[in-house]
């Protein structure tokens, strides 16, 4: 799988891990395509993926993505970003985001899609 995390990316996913409590061993990341926007995105923390998922391992961090994740952030940077206008995890260059009409004369730039943490619950499987 060609994802890229970027050291803010990790380093967020990586705290929420840690802050997930025992038995957390991983960071489920669900992208759904988000219209004109690019794509929407929610995750949780996991003791194990849930069936289905493959557990990416990078540098020591599993990151657990289900199928559709896995189709739609092939070749996509993930990042972080935490300024006074944004908030979440952000996405590059995915591909089939950021064109609303069916039909494009020319090429469309990379998309950059983000989700807000603070809209996001937490939760857990056991």
């Amino acid at each position: 799988m060609d994802i890229t995390l970027t050291p803010a990316a990790q380093k967020f996913m990586r705290r929420m891990v840690r802050f997930g409590g025992d038995g957390v061993t991983g960071f489920r990341l669900l992208v759904s395509p988000g219209g004109c926007s690019g794509l929407a995105s929610e995750f949780t923390v996991e003791v194990a993926p849930p069936a289905g998922d493959v557990a990416l391992e990078m540098d020591g961090f599993k990151l657990f993505l289900p199928a559709q994740s896995r189709l739609l952030l092939q070749g996509a940077t993930v990042d972080f970003a935490d300024t006074p206008t944004e908030s979440g995890l952000t996405f590059r260059n995915v591909a089939g985001a950021g064109s609303c009409s069916s039909t494009a004369s020319a090429p469309t730039a990379p998309a950059l899609a983000t989700v807000d943490v603070a809209s996001i619950g937490r939760q857990r499987r056991s």
